[in-house]
Order: C-alpha cells, then sequence, then structure tokens
C-alpha cells in the first residue's frame, strides 16, 4: 500500500492495535499488511494523548506516595536485616 493506496480506518486500528497490543514490531506489522514503517509511525505518533493537567499532578503525587512508601520499607527492611546479623 506504499504505492498511493489510501489505508482505510478498519485496517489502520487493525495495525495500530496489533502494535500495541499485541507487541508486534512496526517492521512485521508494515510487511504484512503492505504499509510503509514511516506511514506507521506517523499513525502511531497522532494517537498520542497528552495527559490533562489534573492527570498529570494526580500521577505526580501518586510517585511521591510509591516514592515514600519505598523509602520506608527499605529503612524497615535495613533494620531487620541488622538485626539478624
Amino acid at each position: 500500500m506504499s504505492n498511493g493506496y489510501k489505508v482505510s480506518n478498519e485496517i489502520k486500528n487493525q495495525i495500530i492495535n496489533r502494535i500495541k497490543n499485541e507487541g508486534i514490531s512496526v517492521i512485521k506489522a508494515g510487511e504484512e499488511h503492505g504499509v510503509s514503517t514511516k506511514t506507521i509511525y506517523r499513525w502511531l505518533s497522532n494517537n498520542v494523548q497528552q495527559p490533562s493537567i489534573v492527570e498529570f499532578n494526580k500521577i505526580k503525587k501518586e510517585k511521591e506516595e510509591l516514592l515514600k512508601l519505598v523509602g520506608e520499607l527499605t529503612v524497615q527492611l535495613s533494620s531487620t536485616q541488622k538485626k539478624i546479623s
């Protein structure tokens, strides 16, 4: 399809889905469907959605809470290992 044919939205969505959910490579998807990798990468970049500021702040807060928890668990593990030694 690299010779000027338009790819239907159904096929386009199928290719994107296979790459994202089935883990096939862009190269393999392109070969199987006769679409250039350049076209597939363009489709993938067009489908990228940026998180809203609310989502970004929520994720940032969750990250901070997880790092705090990891720190606390590391301290607990360290003190437990010292008691065993």
